[in-house]
């Protein structure tokens, strides 16, 4: 049921991190992707390891001329498109006291815009081939007041853009869906000073694993997932659920 053998998909923000993992993941499963980031020489050296089955292109998830070059080049590389993963993103991490109006433009252009794009731009050759899937990547700061009111609020903008866009293309057999992951743990942020205190407050005790999040995008982007559109799937070894009140029994005794 997640074997993508005769698939094309495109992966923003896929030259690294979790990105870069599921780039891996659906081409150990057959599918032929097309790796979209800014980082070209990281992105150019990984196409070049993983062979035919990769092909890199330089995007600005800003760009929407870019977008439209992206989808043409699918159409010129495999003749068709089946997957969209609108991984990337990027974080500010300053208040509102602090966030500047370019910063705030700037994280909201990259993860909310940029998702828009790519839906706009890849959802009519997705729907030409007789279908497939798009999996809009968010956070659990979807569903909480994140100290950073850029990135919180475009994630939370991303859960809305996409229940409309899941309704819009459910006709045209283009399912969309969002995957939210908590504290996962990349070479980015492995030494980073929110690492001790974002573990210390998951029930399940540990940060999560690229791979993991790349686990859950294969399934939304397989036909295992066929009947799934519109919804969210959080991976956050339980923290939303209810991380507070978990940790105040704890310290009362409870737990």
């Amino acid at each position: 049921m997640t074997d993508l053998t005769g698939r094309t998909a495109i992966v923003t923000g896929g030259a690294r991190g979790q990105g870069e993992a599921e780039v891996r993941l659906m081409i150990e499963c057959g599918a032929r992707v097309m790796i979209c980031d800014v980082l070209a020489e990281t992105g150019e050296a990984l196409a070049e390891e993983l062979g035919e089955s990769a092909y890199f292109h330089a995007l600005d998830v800003t760009d929407a001329d870019g977008w439209e070059e992206v989808v043409a080049k699918a159409r010129d590389w495999t003749g068709r498109l089946d997957i969209l993963v609108n991984n990337a993103g990027i974080i500010n991490r300053s208040l509102i006291a602090t966030t500047t109006p370019e910063a705030w433009r700037r994280v909201i252009e990259v993860n909310l815009t940029g998702a828009f794009l790519g839906l706009r731009a890849t959802a009519p050759l997705i729907a030409a081939g007789g279908g497939g899937s798009i999996v809009n990547i968010a956070s659990h700061a979807a569903f909480t007041g994140h100290s950073d009111p850029a990135y919180s609020a475009s994630k939370w903008g991303l859960r809305g853009l996409t229940k409309t866009a899941a309704m819009e293309f459910a006709a045209k057999g283009v399912r969309v869906n969002t995957v939210c992951p908590g504290h996962i743990v990349t070479s980015l942020n492995r030494d980073g000073i929110h690492h001790g205190p974002m573990i210390a407050l998951t029930p399940l005790g540990r940060s999560g694993e690229v791979g993991e999040v790349a686990q859950l995008v294969l399934y939304l982007a397989s036909d295992a997932s066929r009947f799934v559109t519109g919804e969210e799937f959080t991976l956050d070894g339980g923290f939303i659920a209810g991380a507070a009140y978990r940790r105040v029994a704890v310290e009362t005794g409870a737990l």
